[in-house]
């Protein structure tokens, strides 16, 4: 299986990387954590719609988000299926979505997903995980990426940051012991 849209992929990273970072300044820490090779799946807290942005221009490697399907009905729909997003409806269990990303993974590509399922808007640090990111992992052997998200988006900004933790592989746990474990890591990484 070929990566789909991987040149739509690779000409909107060049262009849009280089001004994401000019204009939002990110410091990326960890970066060298993201394996270059093998199935694995990002998952970070979500704040803005710009985090993707963040592991995105931290990598080489093609990430396929998923993403909420209201995108893919939007004047903007063009974009993301020219950048390999994976449409999820939310009001669903998508079993479509899911069943993209897993082949995705088994394949050795690279998923994003973020646990909460959608924009923490609340003071809390973290909204309840959700357990498509373990799962698809426990099933496909692939490791998961935490990465932590803090700091504001403004121009030029002086304290956004993306810090990037070391893989863990959830294969022996439980689904419920792999969500706890990944929330601990993102949480330290915040």
């Amino acid at each position: 299986m070929k990566e789909e849209h991987k040149k739509g992929y690779i000409f909107f990273r060049s262009i849009l990387g280089p001004l994401y970072k000019l204009w939002y300044n990110p410091r990326i820490e960890g970066s060298d954590n993201i394996p270059t090779m093998g199935p694995i799946i990002l998952c970070g807290n979500h704040v803005h719609l710009m985090d993707q942005c963040s592991v995105i221009v931290s990598t080489k490697r093609m990430i396929h988000y998923l993403a909420k399907k209201e995108y893919f009905d939007s004047k903007f729909a063009w974009f993301f299926k020219m950048t390999g997003c994976i449409p999820v409806n939310r009001a669903i269990k998508d079993e479509n979505a899911k069943s993209h990303a897993i082949e995705l993974l088994d394949h050795g590509y690279a998923v994003g997903l973020f646990p909460e399922g959608t924009r923490n808007r609340t003071k809390e640090k973290l909204l309840p995980f959700k357990y498509g990111a373990v799962s698809m992992a426990s099933k496909t052997k692939a490791l998961i990426v935490p990465f932590g998200i803090s700091g504001k988006y403004k121009f030029r900004s002086k304290d956004l940051c993306i810090k990037i933790g070391k893989p863990i592989n959830v294969n022996n746990l439980t689904y419920e012991e792999a969500n706890k474990l990944l929330k601990e890591k993102i949480m330290e990484l915040i």
